[in-house]
């Protein structure tokens, strides 16, 4: 069966071609940050609503490409320390999400292996954002694992996932455009942002205002305030799988979301 075929089957066919977005998640602090918090939920309702989501983010690296569980109440993962045990109560309980599963199987080429995951749930970098998106957690959720860093190759990945759109699936690419955890010396949420956060805010800002690909391919060797920006490259590279989901890589990504959180980007893009 086809992949539309498929999606017709399990009720995922769309209304309308939904948008990618790359987000900021931030840390389990993000959910009392009233600001921040608002700005996603306010996101999340400017949008069509989505039949099912597809989420990929900074905190599972894994090849080959990996999808979380899908059974209906999957555990969540709580993958950080030290923060208030309040954390690590919360839940995410989402419908089963066998059919979404299916259809990006069916979408992706022969050529890509895809492991299901039958007991790994959403990480923080899901399941954080999410709660504050879509807090009724009644859509259809899975997570897609990194399985590399290579801009190039993960651009290929997101145009693989570009139809998936055309089944309401809302796509999103889940980091944190500058991640300098080790450089920060001012860890309150309102703290004034390092110069070497700024500094690659502003020219990533830029870049994709000027749907700049190539630059932001070149990241690591072209943008200021590298390596300090991001000393590991997880929370920027989902940027590429969202841009090769877009409909076309020459039209400029919306920033929705800007700003700082102690001291760090929260840009976010919608790309059409």
């Amino acid at each position: 069966m086809t992949d539309s075929g498929i999606a017709a089957d399990m009720n995922l066919d769309g209304d309308q071609l939904m948008p990618v977005l790359y987000i900021g998640h931030g840390a389990p602090l993000l959910l009392d940050d009233p600001v921040w918090a608002g700005q996603l939920a306010a996101l999340a309702q400017s949008l069509p609503r989505p039949k099912a989501i597809l989420i990929i983010s900074a905190h599972w690296e894994s090849a080959p490409v990996g999808l979380s569980a899908t059974q209906a109440n999957a555990d969540v993962v709580y993958d950080f320390g030290g923060f208030d045990p309040k954390y690590y109560s919360m839940r995410y309980d989402t419908p089963d999400a066998s059919a979404l599963a299916a259809l990006i199987t069916a979408t992706l080429p022969q050529s890509v292996n895809v492991h299901q995951h039958q007991s790994r749930g959403l990480d923080h970098g899901a399941w954080v954002p999410l709660r504050l998106m879509y807090p009724a957690a009644d859509i259809p959720v899975l997570q897609m694992s990194l399985p590399t860093q290579d801009p190039q190759t993960l651009l290929a990945l997101g145009a693989s996932l570009r139809t998936l759109r055309e089944h309401g699936v809302l796509i999103i690419g889940s980091g944190f455009l500058t991640h300098g955890l080790p450089f920060l010396r001012d860890w309150r949420i309102d703290a004034q942002a390092p110069g070497w956060s700024v500094d690659f805010d502003l020219w990533a800002a830029e870049a994709l205002a000027a749907a700049d690909i190539d630059s932001l391919m070149r990241y690591q060797s072209a943008a200021p305030g590298m390596p300090y920006a991001h000393p590991t490259v997880e929370h920027f590279t989902p940027l590429f799988v969202a841009l090769g989901a877009g409909s076309n890589l020459e039209a400029a990504p919306t920033t929705v979301i800007d700003g700082y959180w102690m001291g760090l980007s929260k840009r976010s893009v919608l790309i059409a």
